[in-house]
């Protein structure tokens, strides 16, 4: 493995750890791909730092388990409507 793929999944790692952030906005952050974060989180961090991966690991099962709440409200906010007041929120249908 590079010595640049080692730096970038330690300092992935630990952001995650930090900021508690998702998969998909830490790629972003990072200027990797989902795919790239999500290897590196799995598979390359606990042959490389174990105790972080473990750290890592527990805050990805956390975004699993509430991703169906993720999924819903990114749903709502995509089928409301507001009113011209901008108090009121209406769903469409």
């Amino acid at each position: 493995m590079h010595d640049y793929i080692k730096e970038r999944t330690i300092r992935i790692g630990e952001y995650v750890v930090e900021s508690k952030k998702t998969v998909r906005v830490i790629a972003k952050e990072f200027g990797v791909s989902k795919s790239t974060v999500h290897k590196d989180l799995t598979e390359r961090l606990p042959e490389i730092n174990p105790e972080l991966a473990n750290q890592v690991k527990e805050v990805l099962e956390y975004h699993k388990s509430i991703r169906h709440l993720r999924g819903g409200e990114a749903t709502r906010k995509k089928y409301k409507i507001h009113t011209p007041e901008g108090s009121e929120v209406k769903p469409v249908g």
